[in-house]
């Protein structure tokens, strides 16, 4: 290329020199040294174009990082900032791949170099990006480095797609699996590992859930093993405690099915240039090919675990029908479905007299959207129909059942105890190889030997705590299944009612139990529960329950009681009404004895007229109004009540309760009766006579 030294300018010979250094890999820094060196020796270019050796600046802090992208490169960044504050006055690189691979970072350096009048130094010659020739040509050589970098990944992809095809290609393999010497994938040789997984497999198809697999590992004292892929442990089998991760984990992987896969994930660049990985579904894998190496489960149990995690997650859906059984009361958890919209039901628990009780709730859609929900179903009288239904199918099989389950039990201890004996033989060997390495040391070397002898001790308490938790946790184990336990296991043939409604049964177990029967139960509340209990299988009956009334309803005053208050109450004051309907044997809305008190409040709250009010509205006079009518005081009046000269009717339970008939024609005699008694009161008067006085009258 001819010389073109004369497009140096003064002004960017006032600015730094700028050399960008990098190799895409590590090995490559330390295998390909002489391409570093090339690049070093730009600066001697730089040199002969009129730049000072204290005005040139090498940025090689990039070693070992690609040119893909300009994210995780802390250099070229620095290099880019640096170009835009017009501080560089030309740029060097060994070649258009060194500075980037990617056509969007190169151009975008390109653009800034024009706008502040940097030029850009390879191997081939110097280039001014203000100009419209040189740019065209750094843009070419920019998009030839990317398609370079296409093309070697495409080789590269091409050859291991081709070889993961014939599954042939090796990836790291998960704890259980192992290659052998012809690279065929086989399982761990390490009985206690197979074990252990299996009896993870095992207790997660049992419970139904990943984290009462973790709770049933901790209960049993087990310990799982993991295999580290970097740091110190590397490829080293650890046993610790189940975390609730390696059960998923476990769980989701196919490789435990026989499953060779790749592709399962794919990567994708975010907007700030940093790589993502986002799940593929599993018709969208690269590579997928069953039954290729050797198992612990077979293809149709992997999924169906899958299809159980699935319901198990909250998050995946609003419309998830299952989850695992809880430790609430309420029977149908999980298993209730709207019958108006046909989502799943969620639970409401409220307390009674210190006892849970449930309520079905459709809510998700109200929730959502603010609406009223759907419709709210108290949980109490359909699990207690739920459960009389399980009673009536259980019992034909009962037998079966109780055979099954003392037949699972065994098999679940037997292989617990083996998977200990495992663990105790392999501290035993280790113990044993200890002591083989300390008595073939020399023993005048002690250095070594107390070294040996050391790690022999340690080897030692470690089998003595692993011998000691063996003895333990078979005695525990004994006592599950005891000749006792064996024969209440035996008594569910005939004894299922009384173990379904024992109090000791656990909310837990029941719901496992009717899961075993019940698929859904679909709910609707109309004047009724209808309830639509769907089988495994795909029989299905319907029943219709009562609607429940709430607490208030519940203690409302029934109709027949309001109805007698309200024809007594005509001619009975409140204590009276009370007391004929207690001798009666009736009760108030809360099951309790009438008192005026409650007489009162049906009065109030049914409107029902008052005694006071109805003697009125039956020309009754008040002790006022027949005071002034009569013109007497009131000893007069409780005279007369008293000999019954004056009618009276009670209003309430006390003597100031009363109201007086009115005398009508008897006004004029009551009138003589008062002049009699008022004069036989004088001296004078005292022996006349009531006829003197009406005679006087």
């Amino acid at each position: 290329m001819q010389n073109r030294q004369h497009i140096v300018s003064a002004e960017q010979l006032t600015r730094d020199a700028y050399l960008y250094i990098r190799q895409s890999s590590l090995k490559q820094v330390i295998d390909n040294q002489e391409s570093t060196k090339r690049q070093y020796n730009l600066r001697d270019r730089a040199l002969a174009l009129g730049w000072t050796r204290k005005q040139i600046i090498t940025i090689d802090c990039d070693q070992g990082q690609s040119g893909a992208a300009a994210a995780d490169r802390e250099g070229f960044q620095r290099l880019v900032a640096d170009v835009g504050m017009g501080r560089a006055g030309i740029v060097m690189g060994l070649e258009v791949s060194r500075l980037a691979r990617n056509s969007a970072d190169w151009h975008r350096l390109l653009e800034i170099c024009g706008l502040t009048q940097t030029l850009i130094l390879d191997e081939d010659g110097l280039y001014d990006p203000s100009h419209f020739n040189d740019r065209l040509l750094l843009g070419l050589k920019g998009t030839m480095s990317e398609a370079e970098l296409h093309i070697l990944r495409a080789r590269l992809r091409g050859g291991i797609i081709n070889k993961a095809k014939r599954g042939e290609l090796k990836l790291p393999l998960p704890i259980g699996f192992d290659y052998d010497d012809q690279s065929q994938v086989v399982l761990d040789p390490n009985k206690r590992v197979q074990q252990a997984i299996k009896l993870l497999f095992k207790t997660f198809e049992q419970t139904g859930s990943a984290f009462l697999t973790v709770k049933m590992f901790r209960k049993m004292g087990l310990k799982f093993p993991k295999r580290p892929r970097t740091g110190p442990s590397k490829s080293v089998t650890i046993w610790a405690e189940l975390t609730h991760d390696q059960v998923l984990r476990t769980l989701h992987n196919p490789r435990y099915a026989g499953t060779f896969f790749y592709g399962r994930s794919q990567a994708y660049r975010t907007a700030n240039g940093t790589i993502g990985m986002r799940s593929k579904p599993a018709d969208q894998w690269t590579v997928c090919l069953p039954d290729s190496h050797a198992a612990y489960i077979n293809q149709d149990k992997f999924e169906k675990n899958q299809k159980m995690l699935l319901a198990n997650a909250q998050a995946h859906g609003h419309d998830r029908r299952k989850s695992p059984p809880r430790e609430g009361p309420a029977l149908l958890q999980g298993m209730a479905v709207c019958g108006l919209c046909g989502r799943r039901m969620t639970l409401r628990y409220h307390e009674r007299k210190g006892k849970l009780f449930p309520d079905y709730v459709c809510q998700s859609d109200g929730i959502a959207s603010a609406k009223k929900i759907c419709q709210s179903i108290p949980g109490g009288s359909v699990d207690q129909k739920i459960g009389d239904l399980l009673i009536e199918t259980m019992t034909p099989s009962s037998l079966e059942v109780a055979l099954a389950v003392q037949k699972e039990l065994e098999s679940n201890i037997n292989q617990i105890k083996r998977l200990r004996e495992k663990g105790v033989q392999q501290a035993r060997y280790e113990a044993e190889l200890a002591q083989q390495r300390f008595m073939n040391v020399d023993p005048r070397n002690r250095l070594v030997a107390d070294s040996l002898e050391a790690q022999w001790n340690s080897k030692l308490r470690l089998l003595s705590v692993a011998e000691e938790e063996y003895e333990t946790n078979c005695k525990k184990d004994s006592l599950l299944m005891d000749e006792k336990k064996q024969k209440a296991i035996l008594a569910l043939a005939t004894d299922f009612p009384r173990l379904w409604q024992d109090p000791k049964t656990p909310d837990r177990e029941k719901k496992r139990m009717a899961r075993l029967l019940i698929e859904d139960v679909t709910l609707v509340k109309k004047d009724n529960v209808v309830i639509q209990v769907r089988f495994r299988g795909g029989a299905s009956k319907s029943y219709t329950i009562p609607l429940l009334v709430n607490g208030f309803e519940a203690k409302r005053t029934p109709e027949k009681v309001i109805a007698e208050v309200n024809k007594l109450l005509d001619k009975h004051h409140p204590r009276e009404i009370a007391d004929m309907l207690n001798k009666r044997g009736w009760r108030t809305g809360d099951n309790r004895l009438f008192t005026t008190v409650a007489i009162h409040r049906i009065q109030t709250a049914y409107k029902l007229t008052d005694r006071h009010q109805r003697l009125i509205d039956q020309g009754m006079l008040t002790r006022p109004q027949i005071k002034k009518l009569l013109g007497v005081g009131c000893i007069i009046l409780k005279k007369w009540k008293d000999q019954g000269i004056l009618k009276v009717h009670n209003y309430g339970d006390n003597y100031m309760s009363i109201m007086y008939e009115n005398p009508g024609d008897q006004l004029a005699k009551l009138k003589v009766l008062y002049k009699w008694e008022m004069l036989r009161r004088l001296p004078q008067y005292k022996d006349i006579t009531l006829q003197e006085v009406q005679y006087e009258m």
